[in-house]
Formats: C-alpha cells, sequence, structure tokens
C-alpha cells in the first residue's frame, strides 16, 4: 500500500496506511498494539500516525529518540499519554511539567540516593527469602501475581514504612494492574469516548478511584499519627510544609505505579525467559553460587553478579515500556519537519528495543549481546537503550529497580528452578509496560 505524506513545517511526513474514518489508527493499534508499533519504522524515521482525529508524530529512530528526550526537551512537555494518566497519579512527578517538576524532582531524589538503596536493600532481601521460603516443591505459583505481591509488599515497606497496612496493599495489589492495563487505550482513544461506559472505561475509572481513595486514607491516618519523623517518602513529604495533602498523593500515586508494575513485570518475564534458555540459566545460577554461594544476597553482591544484569537488561529490552509522549511548547524542528507548537509526538521504548536497524535478531532473546564486545561490534550506542527514558524525564527510580531485581532473583534463583507449567503459552498483554497475561511455573528444588 502507498504510503501518504502529510505536510509537517519544511517537508512531508509519511501517514501511515491504514487510517479509518472517525477512528484515524486506532483501531489497528487497539488490535495489534505490539505488531502497529514495532511496524512504523518501515514508514521512516519520523511518520503521522491519527488517535481519532488527532494527528500524532511518531518518532521511530534512537536518533530522533534522543532528539525530543534530550537535545530538545526544552521544548516538549508531557503530552496526551500523561494528560490520560493525570486521573490516576494527579500532577505528581511522572506527569507534572515545568516549575513543579523540577522542584518536586529536587525534593523526592535523595529517597533514591545510592545510600538510601542501601539502606533499603536489607527490606528486599528479606522480603524475597520469605517468599522463597513460602513455596514448596511441585507447587505451582502464578508468577504475573506472585511477583506483583512482591513488588508492591516492598514497595510499600521502603517508600511508607508500615503505614500504608495490608488492606492498602490488597487495594493496590488489585486495582493498579486494572488501571494501568486500560492506561494506553485511554491515551490511544479519541477523547470523546471517555464517557461511553465501556469495560475499558469502568475499569479505569473504578480502578482509579479506589487507589486515590485508599492513599488519602493513608495520608490522614499519618498526619493524624505525627507520621514525620520516620526515614520513608511518606514522612519527606509530610515535613514539607509546602505540599498539599493531594500534592503528597499525587507523588505517592506516582512511585507506586511507576514503582510496581515494571518490577514485577520484569521478575516475571526474567524467569520466564531463563525456563526457555537454560544455557542462559546456567551461566546466572553458577554466578550466584560462586558469588553468593549460601548466605543471603545483600547490596554488595549487585554489581559483582554481570551475568544477571545482562539477563535483566535483556528482558527490559524485549518487554519494557510501551509508548510515551510529549507535546511541543514552541515549533521544533524534527527530522527535517518543523512541528508547531502544541504537536502531539510519541516514541515506543519497545519498538525502539526491537529495530532490526540496530539490534541483530532483535526479537530475540539473548542477554550476552550486552557483553562489552559484541555491543561495540554492534553499534549499539547509549541512546539506542533507554528502558528508564532518558534526559531530565528520565526514571528516578533506575537503581531501586535493578537493585530490588537483582536481590529477588539472586535469592529465588539459588532455592528453586521454575518450570513453565504445561497448558498456557504467556501472551504479551498492553500496558504501562508489556506485561504477560499469565506466566504459571511450577516450583521445584534447585538441590536436592
Amino acid at each position: 500500500m502507498a504510503v501518504e505524506s502529510q505536510a509537517a513545517g519544511s517537508r512531508s511526513v509519511p501517514r501511515v496506511p491504514g487510517a479509518v474514518p472517525l477512528l484515524g489508527h486506532a483501531l489497528k493499534l487497539w488490535r495489534d498494539p505490539f505488531g502497529f508499533m514495532t511496524s512504523l519504522w518501515k514508514y521512516g524515521d519520523l511518520v503521522r500516525v491519527d488517535l481519532g482525529t488527532m494527528p500524532v508524530y511518531v518518532a521511530t529512530s534512537a536518533k530522533l529518540v534522543h532528539e525530543v528526550t534530550v537535545r530538545q526537551a526544552r521544548s516538549f512537555e508531557k503530552g496526551r499519554f500523561f494528560d490520560r494518566l493525570r486521573s490516576l497519579a494527579g500532577n505528581g512527578l511522572a506527569t507534572a511539567n515545568g516549575d513543579i517538576h523540577r522542584e518536586h524532582r529536587r525534593l523526592i531524589q535523595p529517597m533514591f540516593s545510592k545510600d538510601r538503596i542501601a539502606g533499603y536493600s536489607g527490606v528486599m532481601g528479606d522480603n524475597a527469602r520469605a517468599l522463597a521460603n513460602a513455596w514448596t516443591p511441585g507447587q505451582e505459583v502464578e508468577l504475573e501475581q506472585a511477583m506483583a505481591e512482591y513488588a508492591i509488599g516492598t514497595l510499600a515497606s521502603t517508600m511508607f514504612s508500615t503505614d500504608i497496612g495490608r488492606p492498602a496493599v490488597e487495594a493496590i495489589r488489585t486495582n493498579l494492574p486494572l488501571a494501568l492495563k486500560n492506561l494506553l487505550v485511554r491515551a490511544a482513544s479519541p477523547k470523546v469516548l471517555d464517557r461511553v461506559p465501556i469495560r475499558a472505561n469502568r475499569e479505569f475509572d473504578t480502578a482509579a478511584a479506589h487507589l486515590t481513595a485508599v492513599i488519602d486514607e493513608v495520608i490522614k491516618a499519618a498526619r493524624g499519627a505525627g507520621h514525620t519523623d520516620r526515614n520513608d517518602l511518606l514522612s519527606l513529604l509530610l515535613a514539607e510544609k509546602d505540599l498539599s495533602d493531594v500534592e503528597v498523593r499525587d507523588e505517592l500515586s506516582t512511585i507506586l505505579f511507576a514503582g510496581a508494575e515494571t518490577t514485577a513485570a520484569t521478575l516475571a518475564w526474567t524467569f520466564h525467559e531463563l525456563a526457555h534458555h537454560p544455557g542462559a540459566e546456567e551461566q546466572v545460577v553458577t554466578e550466584i553460587e560462586d558469588v553468593v554461594g549460601d548466605r543471603p544476597v545483600t547490596i554488595e553482591d549487585v554489581p559483582r553478579l554481570p551475568a544477571l544484569r545482562r539477563v535483566l537488561d535483556e528482558v527490559i529490552r524485549l518487554h519494557g515500556v510501551t509508548m510515551l509522549m510529549r507535546r511541543t511548547t514552541e515549533p521544533v524542528e524534527l527530522g527535517g519537519a518543523v512541528l508547531p507548537t502544541a504537536t502531539e509526538v510519541a516514541f515506543s521504548p519497545y519498538a525502539l528495543h526491537r529495530d532490526p536497524r540496530t539490534y541483530v535478531e532483535a526479537d530475540r532473546f539473548d542477554p550476552d549481546r550486552w557483553l562489552p564486545q559484541r555491543q561495540q561490534e554492534a553499534g549499539i550506542a547509549r541512546e539506542d537503550f533507554i528502558p528508564f527514558g532518558a534526559g531530565n524525564r528520565k526514571c528516578i527510580g533506575d537503581q531501586f529497580m535493578y537493585t530490588e531485581a537483582t536481590i529477588a532473583l539472586a535469592t529465588l534463583l539459588a532455592q528453586w528452578q521454575l518450570v513453565p507449567a504445561a497448558g498456557h503459552t504467556p501472551k504479551e498483554v498492553i500496558s504501562a509496560v508489556a506485561h504477560a497475561d499469565r506466566i504459571p511455573m511450577v516450583v521445584q528444588p534447585r538441590r536436592t
């Protein structure tokens, strides 16, 4: 099919074929989101898709994504995707623009310093050992659920001390996946459909309302108890007299939203990929035995497990963030086209990390592609791999996630081998990150 060109400033931008009246490309995105996003590079480095009647310009090359996120970042603000996230995360760090974003980032950044993460590592290890000790030989485990419970429980313990309470953690575990599952559908839908009582809208609105109510109760109880002197994010935010309860809630929601799903999905996919690649699993398990032995995993072990880090990077490359958006705040030249103010620009780390122009056998799980020599030979540059974004919007919790995931995996893999359960092949499901519908696995002792 011929590719139609649409004028955008000084040159024409290819318009992706397949748009339908009123819905544009939204139908294609709903039906096959991963296939659609990974196909866009074929039409150009900058292409136009239509979400309803709204044009969105998609950067499909690492070079143009770097322009948006780093070189010309000051000419962009958060776009439509983050507008739709506000009912879940308010005006927190993920959605805020300008001075609010800079001020809140400076406020929260110390909670993710090297020393703080070292302090959190004890809780990460305790929770991982508790999970490992709770499993029994032959037990079938739903990895998506188990890893979500681990990630949310660890996040609650390290970021919010004990005040969230088990009922609140359960509410988060139940409602957060529902909200995130429907987020991309909302972002890609014409705004007129927001009020249509379809299932996606009902689930998103209900889940977001429940989460907001839970966190409001946490803040209310913490203020009543004078919770301002503990070593957690909640204390830090409550101690800031310039922050309202709504602003505190927005930041707590953002940390939960950003921290829970990414870690849970990464852990679940890692067990899945290792089970299907026994050579990689053997390499990782041998490394854990050599470095850690029979003692508990500590923060000092994390940089001494490079094979496990390569596995994590490869899992995140294959199953990462699905789509992000920005909006121009002034005319911007991008890929030879001049985009006017208020133009929506999107990019997909998921698609970028599966671009065959950059990655050999891009859809294949190959952790050793991250060996320094191979990475250099393949010409993979820093801007080609952006699992946590780039520039001033890069996720502040990346090292927290790597530390948590490494400790959890090293602890669980030392004790258990997880084997895929018969009767189900996991499928990627669209969300903020590409998580699985289900990953049922059977637990077997690593040593007899």
